[in-house]
């Protein structure tokens, strides 16, 4: 099975690798994986005071930050992985790879309010699951 792993680093990022990894049927080697982070993009008329490459290394940065625990964390469980870093809009993104990669399942963290604080605030996940054709297993 292809799975997509979208992460932030935050504590929810966490409870899923933490789900995943209480979970036998998911590390036993037949699925491929995709961890995803999506860095929020800098604002045009920000980013234009920028050069090409500063912009690069932020995004850059930001990524590494995130990814260097979780490869950690997955490398004790030996699994194949491949890491994707991504700038945009995070619900937009997740979708778009999860649909056009042909992935078969998106395992991502939630925050786990209700439905009306999603109402009010929205969250990643809800946007992910209205967005995306592939199935999304919510771990809260």
């Amino acid at each position: 099975m292809k799975i997509l792993l979208p992460v932030d680093g935050s504590k929810f990022t966490k409870q899923m690798l933490a789900w995943l990894a209480t979970h036998d049927e998911w590390l036993n080697g037949q699925h491929e994986f995709t961890v995803l982070t999506v860095t929020p993009a800098i604002p045009p008329h920000a980013a234009s005071v920028f050069s090409v490459e500063d912009l690069k290394g932020y995004y850059d940065s930001c990524s590494d930050a995130v990814f260097k625990p979780i490869r950690k964390f997955l490398a004790k469980h030996d699994l194949a992985t491949r890491y994707e870093a991504k700038v945009g809009h995070a619900p937009e993104v997740i979708a778009k790879l999860a649909d056009k990669g042909k992935y078969d399942l998106v395992i991502m963290g939630s925050h786990g309010h209700g439905n009306l604080m999603n109402l009010v605030m929205g969250s990643v996940a809800t946007q992910v699951l209205a967005r995306s054709k592939v199935p999304v297993l919510l771990v809260r």
